[in-house]
């Protein structure tokens, strides 16, 4: 939408004299994203950096901006911005990170992947893991975890299964060694004003080349153990189906592009359901009243300890576990900030947003927002049964983002947490171990910044 006469200009947010809003960006941006809405209103400038360097930062924190940002104006906010460069260049142009012709062709042969009938055809492996975790637990007779790393792992596998099939094993390892220091790279660099050349043999550089090679090799090995093959019939793994994607517009996608997919729905594919996971367990487990109740319904459907597996047609017999589990995400979206640059000037929510501007729209922000949310602070289930979602604007809620760059694995997102959240507390009790909140930071994900630790019993 192309600014009017009658468009305001954002608000600055207050900072230092020497740094502007660097320091608070840097040290909490959550939190000073909840300051700048509650003191500047629904959308702000930030100005960062020092005198005569600094740079402009819109941040639009209202459910109506974020759809004009995400949906109705989508083609005016692209993904140029450095941190979507610095995944480019760390993990491949794929559904993630890539723009435009390339975006639209990878989409049109990925789609029919992700179909729910195909996806649902993935409950038997959610179970399998979940039902492995669960026996691990019972193996160590209950006592502590830690919500993060286990939820962490638990989505790897999962993912991985579904991405690898039969290679799973050999890809664990792999993965998990070379994953998350990449993307932790990728942030560093992002949010460093001045950053070494990538071709520069510095030690983080060199250290990263290799990281990067070793991941490539085990993703091309895989990827090239299928071509040629005619059992894909068999095969239900992503890798397989991708090998063989195809259709008449687009052909199909060559080696590079393989890779590039398998390692997006790597990186993004386990990140959204580790947290939503984790998190909802958390709140389970400092809020015994609601346990009580999301257990009495999964015993209803899947029978008590040691009952029967999910599957995916148990998902709409669990009504109050998956409100639960978008309460939970709701306050703890895996992606707290989602970041655009404007091609046009453009009115955003009666504000003004100029050419060439980095914008960001924030779930963190407006999955709390006061005008949308009743006490947003507090974790209440009930704020998602169908009337209540039918009286709020479409994008108060956004964790897996949305218009025609919307997650496309958000189906199998939800099955997966679902699914594994019914099978967890099935077979166990959850307490609350820790004496305050999990500090928490934002970079690419939402991070624990420390532990989210819990007391587990096994039931029956």
């Amino acid at each position: 939408m192309t600014m009017t006469r009658t468009a305001a200009e954002a608000p600055i947010v207050t900072g230092s004299p020497l740094l502007g809003s660097m320091s608070d960006l840097l040290n909490d941006p959550l939190a000073a994203y909840l300051r700048a809405r509650r003191d500047h209103g629904d959308v702000v400038r930030f100005r960062a950096g020092p005198p005569g360097l600094r740079s402009d930062l819109y941040a639009v924190f209202s459910a109506e901006g974020a759809q004009q940002v995400l949906a109705t104006q989508a083609a005016n906010f692209r993904k140029d911005n450095v941190f979507y460069e610095e995944l480019r260049q760390s993990v491949g142009n794929g559904l993630l990170t890539s723009q435009d012709d390339a975006y639209l062709r990878q989409r049109r042969l990925v789609q029919p992947l992700f179909t729910r009938r195909r996806v649902n055809g993935y409950a038997h492996q959610v179970a399998e893991e979940a039902a492995a975790l669960a026996d691990a637990w019972r193996a160590a007779r209950g006592g502590t975890v830690e919500l993060v790393g286990e939820m962490h792992r638990f989505a790897l596998h999962v993912v991985g299964r579904i991405v690898f099939g039969t290679d799973v094993k050999q890809a664990f390892e792999v993965i998990e060694r070379t994953l998350p220091p990449l993307q932790e790279y990728s942030l560093k660099r992002g949010f460093s004003p001045l950053k070494a050349p990538r071709t520069w043999p510095t030690p983080a550089n060199r250290r990263a080349a290799r990281l990067q090679a070793e991941l490539y090799a085990l993703c091309d090995g895989i990827i090239d153990s299928r071509r040629g093959r005619d059992d894909r019939d068999d095969r239900d793994d992503l890798v397989t189906l991708l090998v063989h994607a195809e259709n008449a517009e687009d052909g199909s996608l060559d080696a590079g592009e393989l890779r590039e997919q398998v390692l997006i729905f790597l990186l993004a594919g386990h990140e959204t359901t580790a947290t939503a996971l984790a998190f909802a367990l958390h709140l389970l487990a400092r809020h015994p009243e609601e346990q009580r109740r999301v257990r009495a319904e999964v015993d209803r459907v899947l029978g008590g300890p040691g009952g029967r597996a999910p599957t995916a047609a148990d998902m709409e017999d669990l009504p109050y576990l998956t409100m639960v589990l978008k309460e939970a995400m709701r306050l703890y979206p895996s992606a707290p900030v989602i970041g655009r640059r404007s091609v046009a000037e453009a009115e955003v929510d009666g504000v003004r947003i100029p050419a060439g501007a980095d914008v960001l729209v924030s779930p963190w922000v407006t999955q709390r927002h006061p005008e949308y949310w009743v006490d947003p602070e507090r974790f209440d289930p009930s704020r998602f049964t169908p009337e209540a979602e039918a009286a709020r604007p479409r994008y108060a809620w956004f964790p897996f983002g949305g218009g025609p760059r919307a997650c496309i694995g958000q189906h199998l997102s939800m099955l997966e947490s679902v699914l594994g959240l019914a099978v967890l507390l099935r077979e166990f009790a959850f307490e609350d171990a820790e004496a305050g909140e999990v500090p928490l930071g934002a970079g690419i994900t939402l991070m624990a910044k420390g532990p989210a630790r819990v007391r587990v019993a096994p039931r029956g």
